[in-house]
């Protein structure tokens, strides 16, 4: 471990824009804090680029605060309410995942894309946002540049994912006497938390129905963050270095605590601990996924991401409708719509 000396500067920093941004994001929930601080990061950057003491620090904070917050997620995972709410919505999430995934290999190839840019924004897309796409990076060894590219074009249909759904869910024809149907389809088709909470709340302010769009989208939206643990395994092993593959040395070590915090969120849960004694851990990992964008951003050069940004917009695009489709005719097919 460095001497903290040596990282303070960089934590700091990090921390200071991570505070601001927070505050920020709290007025603006469909923006969100690690936006906001991904987006002040390079700002920042911009005009502070000899970083000298802080650089150790960023650098730190870009990767293993990240990882942190990965941990920490796993405390805000009920597994049982995972599998007996979610287990209806499964084959969608299933399907919808590795139609994402297939959409992002395949655009990829026909743009000539970096993979691990088209990689993010498949998991991103498919998953839950920037939850994997964090777990996701320091698997493949994604750089900043990387990261920040495809956070922010997974906020982009974050955005337009919040605004559009419940119009196209009434235009479906989704049950307005019931939250069951959108629930099912914002937690299945909106790939980040925040724009899955605005999606279902919005329905259920639109049509009266207290929480109980959110509550199943947001059920579903855990299944699905599940996934992140096959998937990077799966990155783990095909990004592995030449040689004898091992499970040691391939298994990312934060994932192997995030699935500890989930069985003993679990556990205690099932023995009666209240979920208010998670709720701290919970947001201490948001807070850590905003420190860790605000790295990000910092580390970042706008000015390539700006010049080379039409390609991995163009994948998100792909992934985003892919999802959407699938999605529907899943829910047609299966009876749910």
């Amino acid at each position: 471990m460095r001497k903290v000396e040596e990282l303070a500067p960089g934590l700091a920093v990090s921390a200071g824009i991570a505070l601001a941004s927070w505050l920020i994001g709290r007025q603006l929930p469909l923006i969100g804090g690690p936006i906001v601080a991904i987006l002040l990061g390079m700002a920042i950057a911009l005009v502070w680029k000899a970083k000298g003491r802080a650089q150790a620090g960023i650098s730190f904070t870009s990767k293993y605060v990240l990882q942190t917050a990965v941990v920490l997620l796993g405390f805000g995972l009920d597994l049982g309410v995972v599998a007996r709410t979610g287990w209806m919505s499964l084959p969608i999430i299933v399907v919808t995942i590795s139609t994402a995934l297939i959409l992002a290999w395949a655009m990829s190839r026909v743009l000539h894309m970096a993979s691990n840019t088209a990689t993010l924004i498949g998991v991103g897309s498919s998953i839950c946002g920037g939850s994997a796409i964090a777990a996701t990076a320091p698997v493949i060894k994604a750089s900043d540049d990387e990261v920040a590219q495809s956070i922010s074009v997974i906020f982009l249909f974050n955005v337009l994912a919040a605004l559009l759904f419940p119009l196209l869910g009434h235009a479906l024809g989704m049950s307005t006497t019931s939250g069951e149907v959108f629930g099912i389809f914002a937690g299945t088709a909106v790939n980040d938390t925040s724009s899955v909470t605005a999606a279902a709340s919005t329905w259920d302010t639109m049509w009266h129905l207290g929480s109980a769009t959110l509550d199943t989208a947001v059920t579903v939206k855990l299944t699905r963050t599940l996934a992140i643990i096959p998937i990077t395994l799966a990155l783990a092993f095909l990004r592995r270095d030449a040689g004898t593959f091992s499970v040691k040395r391939a298994f990312p070590k934060f994932l192997a605590w995030f699935i500890l915090g989930s069985i003993l969120t679990s556990l205690l849960l099932s023995f009666g601990v209240s979920p208010a004694v998670f709720v701290p851990l919970k947001e201490l990992s948001k807070f850590f996924v905003i420190m860790a964008m605000a790295a990000v951003g910092l580390n970042s050069n706008v000015i390539q991401l700006v010049k080379t940004g039409g390609k991995p917009l163009a994948l998100g695009a792909a992934c985003w409708a892919g999802i959407t489709v699938v999605a529907v005719v899943l829910m047609e097919g299966l009876g749910i719509l």
